[in-house]
């Protein structure tokens, strides 16, 4: 998959260390994969939430942080939207 965005996630670990290895691991298995429909990255990442609109949630560090972002199986492109805390996630 090509990731678009990274640099929101650049950002956001900056600010908060402690997920920066969960981050890259993300990164680096999404841009590994190949994903042709939503059911093949539920196999990969049981605990993601589907929403409208193509987004999809990603929980990251035990449920502390959330990814979410934009996934066109298509055109094999993931786009960062916006990463957050919980309580920040609950705001969106």
């Amino acid at each position: 998959m090509i990731v678009v965005g990274t640099t929101i996630l650049t950002d956001f670990v900056n600010r908060h260390g402690d997920v920066r290895s969960q981050v890259s691991a993300w990164l680096g298995e999404v841009k590994a994969a190949n994903w042709q429909t939503p059911s093949e990255l539920k196999a990969r990442f049981s605990a993601v939430s589907f929403l409208p609109g193509n987004r999809i949630v990603f929980n990251l560090k035990g449920n502390k942080y959330r990814l979410e972002v934009i996934v066109s199986f298509k055109n094999q492109t993931v786009m960062v939207k916006r990463i957050g805390t919980h309580a920040e996630y609950s705001k969106w």
